[in-house]
């Protein structure tokens, strides 16, 4: 596989070109993504042109419907390196005629990660070089390791929102579709405090969040400080395995049709359009706090 590492300071990335994937992340002593083991295979996966599923993951568009996996197709492409440094690279994927039978739309997406002592910051930024609008859903997937340290109880974590998340909650119905209706928040003076039957039914799902930074900390252990812009939504998931898994805290431009869609991709709820000639931008930075 074709990576590519960052080093600064004791800080360390490691980067794939399939997918445009952070696949390590150390940062000091702390080793924070996840190993890609049975439980998930993945890393970090970048969510495009679709986050979460279709109906009957199929995308229509004038009268048509193009196959469209869940997630999108970004993180099982091999992007083209424009830049590598010891301290930044960046990567690029363009449509080709294997993106069009599945997304019949011109784009470039340009993924930038640079490294600094204090963390990681990710940017990206979606053009349209066409002279039709672009319809599109971004996201990111990363995997953090949960517990953050060998060794800590998964128990004794928690989420601390910048803001208070009065709610509402959504949910994937179990076809993977967002369902009906809102939920009650678990989230009590804007902590979360994290076991494993959050997510019996999936992810937690925050379609107009308020915060746009968290804490990912355990009593006693370190804290990883989050923050992200340009993503309106937000998922937090794991899979409920009693045994150290992982965390994702996932930021979205886009989720998963709703259960009752039958429109046009176009027109669906969580897509964005960008102008003929026009881009948009996203960030993501990571960086490691002090004990808890």
């Amino acid at each position: 596989m074709d990576l590519h590492r960052l080093h600064l300071d004791g800080a360390e990335a490691v980067i794939a070109r399939h997918g445009a994937e952070l696949q390590a992340l150390r940062l000091g002593e702390a080793d924070l993504l996840w190993n890609a083991g049975p439980l998930w295979p993945r890393h970090a996966p970048l969510l495009f042109p679709v986050v979460g599923g279709l109906k009957g993951d199929l995308l229509r568009h004038r009268g048509e419907v193009h196959p469209m996996p869940r997630h999108g197709f970004a993180r099982d492409r091999d992007f083209s390196w424009l830049e590598r440094t010891p301290t930044r690279c960046v990567l690029e994927l363009r449509d080709d005629g294997r993106t069009r039978e599945a997304y019949p739309f011109a784009f470039r997406l340009v993924v930038c990660y640079a490294l600094a002592t204090a963390g990681l910051r990710m940017e990206l930024e979606l053009h349209n070089p066409a002279d039709a609008p672009l319809p599109a859903s971004l996201g990111l997937h990363p995997a953090f390791r949960w517990p953050l340290v060998p060794g800590l109880s998964k128990a004794a974590h928690r989420l601390v929102f910048e803001a208070d998340e009065p709610g509402p909650l959504r949910r994937l119905d179990g076809r993977g579709l967002l369902g009906p209706g809102d939920h009650p928040t678990p989230i009590r003076g804007g902590e979360l405090a994290l076991h494993e039957d959050l997510f019996l039914e999936d992810a937690l799902i925050f379609l107009q969040p308020r915060s746009r930074s968290l804490r990912f900390e355990a009593r006693g252990g370190p804290s990883l400080a989050i923050s992200w812009e340009g993503f309106p939504h937000l998922g937090v998931w794991a899979k409920p395995d009693p045994g150290p898994s992982f965390l994702c805290i996932e930021p979205w431009a886009g989720y998963a049709d709703p259960a009752d869609w039958t429109g046009e991709f176009d027109e669906k709820p969580g897509v964005f359009p960008i102008a003929p000639g026009g881009s948009r931008r996203w960030s993501f930075s990571a960086s490691l706090g002090g004990k808890t």
